[in-house]
């Protein structure tokens, strides 16, 4: 690891997804959908190191990021969800492929938002949303991240999906080919992919077989 870093707030965003803001290195810098590595900074916890995506902006004082945790898993996001301010951290260079390349839609899944979070705010800071668009796809309203900070991003671009839920303001279903297929016009664009594995590797066959071009497909490889 390259830094050690303080915990300095964790506070919950929604009942499995936790808001954890920590100091700054001096000299670090990381371009909006990078993740870091992270592991706390005890005995048994420093060799366990997992990737996060910073939810900041570049030019913010502090570093922030929104960890879903699982703590059935007994691992390192439920550790991280204990953590008290004040707790120590080690965070690696940035890294990965995706960042933005141009206007587009944005595909995500469940914690699959986070790179996705500081590359819309970096944009509706030097307000240049136009041409955007979101879809995102949760179990239940309960589960989506920042929807209401996305909805004010995006407006009527901003598509929000519930796979286990009938009766709120989402639409039903899994984004699919069929989805797809029915809700997008031009595939000559780019699309920003992000979720589980099983996810991402559906939905870019899903858009190569309805012809989009693999270069447009911006996604962790």
């Amino acid at each position: 690891m390259d830094y050690q870093v303080d915990l300095l707030l964790n506070e919950f965003v929604t009942h499995d997804v936790r808001r954890l803001i920590v100091s700054r290195p001096t000299g670090f810098d990381f371009v909006p959908g990078q993740g870091v590595e992270l592991a706390i900074d005890t005995p048994e916890w420093r060799d366990q190191g997992r990737p996060f995506t910073p939810t900041s902006l570049p030019g913010d004082g502090v570093l922030e990021f929104t960890i879903k945790g699982y703590p059935e898993h007994h691992g390192v996001t439920a550790q991280l969800h204990r953590l008290r301010p004040g707790s120590r951290l080690l965070m690696s260079q940035p890294f990965g492929a995706i960042r933005y390349q141009g206007p587009g839609t944005f595909i995500a899944a469940g914690a699959g938002i986070t790179p996705f979070m500081a590359i819309l705010r970096q944009l509706a800071a030097e307000e240049k949303l136009a041409g955007h668009r979101l879809i995102f796809s949760n179990k239940s309203p309960a589960d989506i991240i920042c929807g209401q900070e996305l909805h004010g991003y995006l407006g009527e671009q901003s598509q929000l999906l519930c796979s286990r839920a009938t009766d709120c303001n989402c639409r039903g279903g899994r984004i699919d080919f069929d989805f797809l297929r029915s809700t997008i016009d031009d595939f000559s664009q780019r699309f920003y992919v992000c979720g589980p594995p099983p996810f991402v590797n559906s939905v870019n066959a899903a858009l190569i077989e309805l012809g989009a071009v693999p270069d447009g497909l911006i996604f962790e490889k």
